[in-house]
């Protein structure tokens, strides 16, 4: 727990903390492009993503004169995730850049998914020249108004003199409050007209969550309850609160649950664990959930995928809700005590008003431990099996502590989240609100390159692993130490069983076929290994983890594999479907 609370401390940092000042190198009068550089130097970044073409080849020209490590992706989308995927892992504002028309509009998938998980990003773009602005130009696009709602802020900057400024006002808007992308579009010419950038006004400080009687209020709901449960979401790990939450946790016993962006916030093998909730989620959770006398939300915003039906979610429970968004509290669910804060100083608030006391959940915890029995008794004995179970096991047993685990979309994210044991700090990242296939791959990219010591293994389906292939060629030019475990079972996995179950087997447009990934790794220089069923998994793995540079292991599955439990979509949670009773 002390190390967790540790790298918590060490990797979050408030904003308005530090001074950003400029390196003070000696230049000649600025151009835009020039003043684009210094902005990315004095705001701290180090390593941007992106695609070169017309309208932004005035930064791509200025870029070798000044220290900023470029990661050149084969697609822009790519660009985007593997910027998020930095972000994520660090904390760090994420940076990714393209040109104009395809080049911005291939981004705003990635803008998409930042915005539904509040990752930091900043995607820079260029654009045509401001004299042929609105004339149907070459590659011209209103990137600003098309990825409006996917993004906390744009801007469009038509004057020279307000480029460096604008650029750094990205950079505190993507970073403060609730996390998000920012846009800035730049046209061609304002990269290559003169400019003064001399100074910089931040924003004012936001001064962090005083005393309020809701914590006063939360703290009492918390001493009373006697079945609560502790929901927490991605918020904790953004704002650094995962010891915090322990602490308030463990002060009271209560019994702590996670959503899928919430997972390694707390380590699986604390006593106070009892899993996720939601679609997927553990049916023993999501019935804890269901008797529930109180649900102590911290940085979540009940996502249909965690409630179902909303109504009939927690039915018999009071609520504390804490973000750092005001306009979440209450737009899903009504709370008993909302406080709109940063999850880190709103439990440390909470904490003082918890005074040492023994413990009276007991009994609620030991009810929840009986009703898991029958659940661990069903994964222990699929350890022995060929099948995700086993997988999972393998990668945590031969990549050990420190392993980050980057999951695509589809069923194989359902199986990392069930089954591999998460010990480390923010060491499960993907993407969870917008559910975007093809994500993983360029996103390990980021984490790599931000922890290249650690072991880093995606594990993706052979759908959205085809998504974004082609950034094999980048990750080898990187010597990017990346492992790869694809989970192929010939279908859209998760669609399919949808379609299973709710379709009547009418499979529609998802049996899928790719290519031989061993082969395919071979065509890069790579190195890839087919396992089926029958051979060994264990052995697999491992000899994957002793290769060097970016490893794919192609795991054949069966076709008509499912994730259980499931929730239908909008359902309650009396009407589960369990795999004992399929």
């Amino acid at each position: 727990m002390d190390n967790i609370a540790n790298n918590a401390a060490n990797n979050t940092s408030n904003a308005f903390d530090t001074d950003y000042t400029s390196q003070q190198i000696e230049y000649k009068p600025r151009l835009g492009s020039e003043a684009m550089c210094e902005a990315l130097l004095d705001e701290g970044v180090e390593r941007i993503f992106g695609y070169p073409g017309g309208t932004i080849m005035p930064f791509y020209d200025a870029l070798p004169d000044y220290p900023l490590k470029h990661v050149l992706t084969r697609h822009e989308q790519a660009a985007a995730h593997a910027a998020d995927g930095f972000a994520r892992a660090t904390g760090e504002v994420g940076v990714c850049i393209a040109t104009s028309g395809p080049g911005a509009t291939n981004l705003v998938t990635g803008l998409a998914t930042a915005k539904t998980d509040s990752v930091p990003m900043v995607a820079i773009t260029g654009q045509v020249g401001r004299p042929v602005m609105g004339k149907d130009s070459f590659q011209e696009t209103d990137v600003m108004a098309m990825a409006m709602p996917f993004t906390k802020h744009s801007f469009l900057v038509e004057d020279p003199d307000e480029l460096y400024e604008t650029m750094r006002r990205a950079f505190e808007i993507a970073r403060s409050g609730r996390p998000g992308p920012v846009l800035v579009d730049i046209p061609k010419d304002v990269q290559l007209a003169a400019c003064k950038h001399d100074t910089f006004r931040r924003l004012r400080a936001v001064e962090g969550q005083a005393e309020s009687p809701a914590m006063a209020a939360a703290a009492m709901l918390l001493k009373k309850a006697k079945r609560p449960v502790i929901l927490a979401g991605h918020g904790v790990t953004l704002s650094g609160a995962e010891r915090e939450l322990m602490l308030v946790a463990e002060r009271v016993g209560a019994p702590i649950s996670t959503t899928l962006l919430g997972l390694s916030a707390v380590p699986h093998d604390h006593p106070l664990y009892i899993g996720w909730p939601g679609m997927h989620g553990m049916a023993s959770v999501n019935r804890a959930v269901d008797k529930a006398d109180l649900i102590f939300a911290v940085g979540m915003r009940f996502d249909d995928r965690i409630t179902g039906n909303a109504e009939k979610w927690a039915p018999n429970a009071k609520i504390v809700h804490i973000d750092i968004d005001p306009s979440e509290l209450g737009k899903v669910k009504r709370p008993t005590v909302g406080i709109p804060a940063d999850a880190r100083s709103a439990l440390r608030g909470i904490f003082g008003h918890l005074e040492d006391a023994q413990d009276t959940l007991s009994g609620w915890r030991e009810e929840i431990a009986k009703s898991q029995k029958s659940e661990k008794a069903r994964v222990a004995g699929a350890t022995d099996e060929y099948g995700p179970v086993r997988i999972m096991s393998a990668i945590k047993k031969t990549a050990g502590e420190n392993v980050r685990i980057v999951s695509d979309v589809g069923q194989h994210q359902m199986w990392t989240a069930q089954f591999f044991e998460f010990t480390k700090r923010n060491s499960h990242i993907t993407s969870g609100g917008h559910g975007t296939m093809g994500f993983a791959l360029p996103a390990a990219m980021g984490v790599a390159l931000a922890f290249p010591e650690d072991p880093v293994w995606v594990v993706a389906g052979d759908g959205g692993f085809q998504m974004n292939i082609q950034e094999f060629a980048t990750i080898r030019d990187l010597g990017l130490n990346i492992k790869v475990a694809v989970l192929n079972n010939g279908y859209l996995g998760m669609v399919r069983q949808w379609q299973q179950f709710f379709h009547n087997r009418r499979y529609s447009e998802t049996p899928m076929t790719g290519p031989d990934y061993e082969q395919f790794a071979k065509a890069y220089g790579l190195a890839g290994k087919t396992v089926k069923p029958g051979d060994d998994i264990e052995a697999a793995v491992e000899w994957a983890q002793a290769q060097e540079g970016l490893t794919v292991v192609d795991f054949h599955i069966d076709p008509e594999a499912n994730v259980f439990p499931m929730i239908p979509s909008g359902m309650s949670v009396s009407e589960i479907i369990e795999e004992h009773s399929v």
